[in-house]
């Protein structure tokens, strides 16, 4: 990894994870009993959330061996490196137990699952820019195994990321079956239309029969009488 040398970056990258702490220690707001969770759901979460804790335990265990003091850098370099260890860590044994915590009581909740992605979001950059660091300034065996805990890091991100995908899929189909029910019901429940009355007033005067013109007719044709011309006269 090449090393990132411009502290200003680094200090940025401490926004989004200190976001995130604020975000896991705010109180989730108070929902319904959620739906039954399947068996395959809650084992994969499972599954996901075990090897996230294992990773940030071992993550903890390796951040507490460096010893930045001693790292081929600059003064301010070293302190910014202490900083962005403090911040990872604080999240680590707070913020990230805490957030895990809410995800196991709501299996398939879909505002706890993208708190997690965001959180793991935040830590994946900030301790990216320590593994960095540790490549160009630190010893080769503090490079590895820190890269090791980011790589892990990364894999429970992208696993998580296909099933909040999954989750999103599954909601949606959720929300349309339903709507098709609401529109069903509410179908049936509408009473139906009385039928249209016909008034007839037997006081209305009869309208008169209209009477239908006869084809004209011609005349006789008139034809010229014929002149028979008289017999031939007798012999005497």
């Amino acid at each position: 990894m090449k090393p990132n040398s411009s502290l200003t970056l680094r200090s940025l990258s401490l926004i989004p994870l200190s976001l995130a702490v604020a975000t896991a220690q705010t109180p989730a707001p108070q929902t319904a009993t959620p739906p039954p969770v399947s068996y395959t759901s809650a084992s994969q979460l499972n599954q996901l959330l075990s090897q996230l804790e294992q990773t940030a335990q071992t993550t903890q265990v390796d951040l507490a061996k460096l010893r930045i003091e001693k790292w081929k850098t600059d003064a301010n370099q070293k302190q910014q490196m202490l900083a962005d260890v403090g911040s990872i860590e604080r999240n680590l044994r707070g913020a990230l137990p805490e957030i895990i915590g809410q995800l196991r009581a709501a299996p398939e909740n879909l505002t706890s699952t993208f708190k997690l992605y965001r959180n793991l979001d935040a830590l994946y950059d900030v301790l990216g820019t320590v593994v960095e660091s540790a490549g160009a300034f630190g010893p080769k065996d503090d490079f590895q195994m820190l890269e090791n805990d980011l790589n892990a890091l990364e894999r429970s991100r992208r696993t998580l990321a296909d099933r909040m995908e999954t989750l999103s899929g599954a909601k949606e189909v959720e929300i349309t079956r339903l709507r098709s029910q609401l529109q069903s019901t509410e179908a049936a429940a509408k009473p139906p239309q009385p039928p249209k009355k016909v008034v007839v007033d037997d006081n209305e005067p009869a309208k008169k029969p209209v009477k239908k013109k006869s084809a004209s007719t011609k005349p006789p044709a008139t034809t010229t009488p014929q002149t028979v011309p008289p017999p031939p006269p007798q012999p005497q």
